[in-house]
């Protein structure tokens, strides 16, 4: 077997086992958890609550996609929508309250002018104890609102304070599969609360 013909076997190998591990993961998904979140978002939408994203990286990037997804794509048939905000995308206002007050106020000083009691705040982390989201669930809990975690590793502090947490378990570290399975959470509830409004 010449060189090419190895790197091509290694990287196929590599492929399956990646995807094989995902699937396993993904059979391990609570379903009623997740049920559990897509009521609380349809709550959200009925009552005009508004839902507020946050993560940091990578998680940065599905909390900007979900707000998109569900804010966008999710218009119910009667014309309501859900009503998203990702506080990781205003860079002046996050670049400000990380210099004047430090970066783990980020999600907080932003909340501290935009919750209202029974709104919802989805905090996304793999490893469930970043600082400035353990921060904002604390202080959105202190407001009433409603808390949804999407962890994976050991579920971290995000496991114990979140009101309803989809929880990804995998070895510490272990933060591409569980992005990728964030990232199809998202989707698979963009596609039921579509059809669900569809239905209603």
């Amino acid at each position: 077997m010449n060189r090419n013909n190895r790197k091509a076997g290694g990287a196929a190998d590599f492929a399956r086992r990646y995807l094989d591990r995902l699937a396993g993961l993904l059979q391990s998904i609570d379903t009623e958890e997740v049920g559990k979140v897509a009521g609380v978002l349809e709550e959200a939408r009925r009552r005009g609550r508004k839902i507020f994203l946050i993560g940091n990286g990578g998680s940065a990037a599905t909390a900007s996609h979900m707000a998109n997804d569900l804010g966008i794509g999710c218009k119910e048939h009667t014309g309501r929508r859900f009503q998203t905000i990702s506080l990781t995308d205003n860079v002046p206002v996050m670049t400000a309250i990380a210099n004047d007050y430090g970066y783990d106020e980020v999600f907080v000083g932003q909340l501290e002018y935009l919750l209202s009691p029974r709104d919802v705040v989805i905090a996304i982390s793999a490893s469930g104890n970043s600082s400035n989201v353990v921060r904002a669930v604390r202080y959105a809990a202190r407001k009433n609102a409603v808390t949804v975690g999407f962890v994976g590793f050991d579920g971290g502090a995000l496991r114990r304070l979140c009101d309803h947490v989809v929880w990804v378990k995998t070895p510490k570290g272990e933060y591409g599969p569980v992005e990728d399975i964030h990232m199809i959470l998202d989707h698979l509830l963009m596609s039921y609360l579509k059809s669900s409004s569809r239905h209603a």
